[in-house]
C-alpha cells in the first residue's frame, strides 16, 4: 500500500491575503448546507474514498462529517482554522491552474467563527490520533482550566469534523433559520450532488447511501429514482479548439417535471453558471410542455485558466471568460441529443382528460324516461355536505363525512399487512397510463409510453380496493343503504345459490343455523367493524351501511349476499392481524369491478351498463394513477394475465415505417 504524505499547511503572504479577499462580499457560511459543503470539498480534496455525514435539527445543532482522507499533520493543527492558512495555494497566480475544490483557506475559519468545532484527526503514518477544539479559529481548551493543545486519541485514518450550535452567537441569522426541516432538505441536496458526482466514493447512512462500486447512472436511479434514470442520455464530448471535455446524462423528452433540476460540475466542483441554465432551458423549451422542465447532469472539464471562481465567496458562482463559446456548443450538442426517434415520441398524455370526463358530471347514472324503475335498489351514500347530492330515480346520492378527520388514523396491524405490498413495474404504468377503450365488461385497453396494453380491471380493480381499505382504515366515508338488509335472509339467499350449483358439502348444518350463527357472530362485533370499517349492524340483525372506498363509486348490489356469508364463513376472527386482512379482501371482492346482471328489461339493463362502464373509465383508472401500487404476487402469479402488452410503436414502425 503506498504512503500519502500530507501535504504542508502554510500561512498564505499578507498581499496574496489582500487581492483575494479583495473579490469577497459576503459571509461564506450562510447556512448549514454552506458548511457542508465546504466540509465536502475539503474531504474530497484529501483523497477520501468514504465519506460519512451526521446532521441534527437540520445541521443546526449538529454537523459532523468523517472521511478516510490523507488527514492533517499534528504541525499543522494549531493553525488550521485560522484565516488564509492551505495546503492548496502558495500565490496569487497559482489561481490559473488550481484544480482542487478549495483554496482559500477559509472555510473552516469560517465555521469556527460560528460554532463550536471539533477536530479529530489520523495520518497514515501516525501512531495514533489527535483531537483539538477551535473557536474563533483558535485553538482552545475542551474544558476551562485544560490545556487547549491537540491531545492524543484514538482514531482511524482520516479526519472528523464536528461543528455544533451553528450560529449559536449570531442571534439574528439563528432566528432566520427557523425550520430544520428546511435546512436538511438543503443538505441533502448538496449531499446528493456531491454523491452523483463521485459515484467512487461510498458511505452509509440513513437518509442517503451510495456504494463506491456504483456509476453516475446507478446514483441517479437511486436518488432521484427510476422515472428519471429511465430517459437519461449520455452525451460525452471534447473539444480540443476550445479546451474543455463534456460529459453530461440528460432525460429525453419523455420526461418532464415542473422545476429544473440542473446538477453542475466545472472541474469537479457544483457551481451555477446562469448562462449555461438559460443555453438548457431554450433548448428543452422546443421539446417539452409550457412550464415543464428536464433533469440535467453536466460534468465540465476545462482548462483552469479559463475559469474565474474568485468570484462568490462560496466558490457557488464560476466566470468563464476564456471561453464564451462553451455554452452554445453544450445548447447545440443538447438539442441535436434530445429529439426523439418518431417511433419514440408519445403523443398523448396520462394527465389529460377527456371531453365524456364530464358527461355524468351531474347525472352519473343515467336513466331512461322509458324505462321501468328498478325493484331492488337499496343503496344511498353519503360523504360530504348534503348541498352536492346527486338525485336521481334509481339511488339518491348524499355526500358528507362521517368523521371529520383529515388523515387515516393508523393501526399496527393494518401496518403489518400494509407491507405486503410492493412496488412493481405494473406500478409506473398505471400511474402514468392514458385510458383508450373498454374491450368488454372486463377487459380495457390502456397506452404508457409508447407501449399498448390489454388491461383485466376486475382483478386489478379488486387489488386496488383491498390497498385503499388498508389505507383509510378507520377514516372511511358511508354508504348507507336505502332499507335495512337482514343479514339472515342475505345470507339465506347466498346458500340457496350455493346449494343450486352442488357446493355446498353433504354433511352440514341447515342453512337456517347457519344464516343465524353469522348474523349473531356479526351482531357480536357490529362496535368494531362500525369503528373500522363503517359497516353499521342493527342489534336486530341488518346490515345498514358500507364504507365509502371511492367517491362515487357503489358496488354492485347483488353481490351482498355472498359477502355477508363470505364475512362469516372465510375470516379469521379470532387472530387480529388476520381478521383485518380478511375483512378487507373481503371488501375488496363485493368492491371490485362486474358487470350488472341481466335481470331487467333490455332497456333498463342497458342504462345500468352504461353507468357500470362510466364508473370502470372515469373512476376507477383515474384512481390507479395515484392509489395503486401493483404487488408482486399480481405480478409473480401471473394472474389470469391481468395486464397484456400488445402492441409498441418502435415494433409498429418496422411494419410501417411511419408512425
Amino acid at each position: 500500500m503506498t504512503t500519502i504524505t500530507p501535504p504542508t499547511i502554510k500561512r498564505l503572504d499578507q498581499t496574496v491575503v489582500n487581492r483575494i479577499a479583495a473579490g469577497e462580499a459576503n459571509q461564506i457560511i450562510h447556512r448549514p448546507a454552506n458548511a457542508l459543503k465546504e466540509l465536502i470539498e475539503n474531504s474530497l480534496d484529501a483523497g477520501s474514498t468514504q465519506i460519512q455525514i451526521l446532521v441534527k435539527d437540520g445541521g443546526l445543532k449538529l454537523l459532523q462529517i468523517q472521511d478516510n482522507g490523507h488527514g492533517i499533520r499534528r504541525e499543522d493543527m494549531p493553525i488550521v482554522c485560522e484565516r488564509f492558512t492551505t495546503s492548496k495555494l502558495s500565490k496569487f497566480e497559482d489561481l490559473s491552474g488550481i484544480a482542487t475544490h478549495g483554496f482559500r483557506g477559509e472555510a473552516l475559519a469560517s465555521i469556527s467563527h460560528v460554532a463550536h468545532v471539533t477536530i479529530t484527526t489520523k495520518t497514515r503514518g501516525s501512531k495514533c490520533a489527535f483531537r483539538a477544539n477551535y473557536s474563533d479559529g483558535k485553538l482552545v481548551p475542551p474544558r476551562p482550566g485544560q490545556s487547549a493543545e491537540p491531545k492524543p486519541c484514538a482514531g482511524n485514518d482520516g479526519t472528523q469534523i464536528t461543528a455544533e450550535d451553528l450560529f449559536y452567537n449570531v442571534a439574528t441569522r439563528r432566528k432566520a433559520l427557523k425550520f430544520p426541516s428546511e435546512e436538511y432538505n438543503r443538505i441533502l441536496d448538496v449531499v446528493t450532488r456531491y454523491a452523483i458526482h463521485n459515484p467512487s466514493h461510498g458511505g452509509v447512512g440513513a437518509d442517503i447511501q451510495t456504494s463506491s462500486a456504483a456509476n453516475v447512472v446507478d446514483n441517479i436511479r437511486q436518488l432521484y429514482g427510476s422515472s428519471v434514470a429511465s430517459e437519461l442520455l449520455h452525451v460525452e464530448r471534447e473539444f480540443s479548439a476550445l479546451g474543455f471535455k463534456m460529459e453530461a446524462q440528460i432525460t429525453n423528452a419523455n420526461y418532464h417535471v415542473k422545476r429544473l433540476s440542473l446538477l453542475l460540475f466545472i472541474n469537479h466542483r457544483s457551481v451555477e453558471n446562469m448562462t449555461i441554465k438559460r443555453m438548457i432551458e431554450n433548448v428543452y423549451s422546443a421539446l417539452l410542455p409550457k412550464g415543464t422542465h428536464p433533469f440535467v447532469y453536466l460534468s465540465l472539464e476545462i482548462d483552469p485558466k479559463n475559469v474565474d471562481v474568485n468570484v462568490h465567496p462560496t466558490k457557488r458562482e464560476t466566470l468563464l471568460p476564456g471561453v464564451p463559446d462553451i455554452p452554445v456548443e453544450i445548447a447545440s450538442n443538447q438539442a441535436s441529443t434530445s429529439k426523439l426517434a418518431p417511433y419514440k415520441q408519445v403523443r398523448t398524455d396520462s394527465k389529460m382528460n377527456t371531453l365524456d370526463t364530464f358527461v355524468y358530471a351531474n347525472n352519473p347514472y343515467p336513466s331512461s324516461s322509458g324505462a321501468p324503475k328498478r325493484t331492488y335498489d337499496v343503496l344511498e351514500t353519503s360523504d360530504l355536505p348534503a348541498s352536492r347530492s346527486d338525485n336521481t330515480e334509481d339511488v339518491n346520492m348524499t355526500e358528507r363525512d362521517e368523521e371529520a378527520e383529515t388523515l387515516p388514523q393508523e393501526h399496527k396491524r393494518v401496518k403489518r399487512v400494509r407491507t405486503d405490498v410492493r412496488l412493481t413495474r405494473l406500478t409506473e404504468i398505471f400511474a402514468n397510463h392514458s385510458f383508450v377503450a373498454c374491450v368488454d365488461d372486463t377487459l380495457a385497453l390502456i397506452q404508457h409510453e409508447t407501449n399498448l396494453y390489454l388491461v383485466n380491471f376486475s382483478i386489478i380493480s379488486e387489488e386496488l380496493f383491498y390497498q385503499i381499505v388498508l389505507s383509510e382504515f378507520e377514516n372511511f366515508g358511508v354508504i348507507y343503504l336505502s332499507s335495512p338488509a337482514s343479514i339472515e335472509e342475505c345470507v339465506m339467499i347466498a346458500l340457496d345459490a350455493e346449494e343450486k350449483q352442488g357446493n355446498l358439502p353433504a354433511r352440514l348444518q341447515t342453512k337456517e343455523n347457519i344464516a343465524r350463527t353469522i348474523s349473531d357472530n356479526l351482531v357480536a362485533r357490529a362496535e368494531m367493524l362500525e369503528q373500522y370499517f363503517s359497516m353499521k349492524i342493527s342489534e336486530d340483525g341488518n346490515l345498514l351501511s358500507l364504507p365509502m372506498l371511492l367517491r362515487g363509486y357503489t358496488p354492485t348490489v347483488g353481490k351482498l349476499p355472498m359477502f355477508l356469508l363470505r364475512l362469516g364463513t372465510e375470516v379469521n376472527w379470532e387472530e387480529e392481524n388476520p381478521c383485518f386482512e380478511g375483512i378487507a379482501r373481503e371488501l375488496a371482492m363485493i368492491f371490485c369491478a362486474e358487470p350488472p346482471l341481466n335481470t331487467s328489461s333490455d332497456e333498463e339493463y342497458e342504462v345500468q351498463h352504461k353507468r357500470y362502464l362510466w364508473q370502470v373509465q372515469h373512476l376507477i383508472f383515474p384512481s390507479l394513477k395515484s392509489n395503486f401500487s401493483a404487488p408482486t404476487s399480481l405480478v409473480d402469479a401471473n394472474v389470469g394475465n391481468c395486464v397484456t402488452k400488445l402492441a409498441s410503436l418502435s415494433d409498429l414502425y418496422k411494419i410501417f415505417e411511419r408512425c
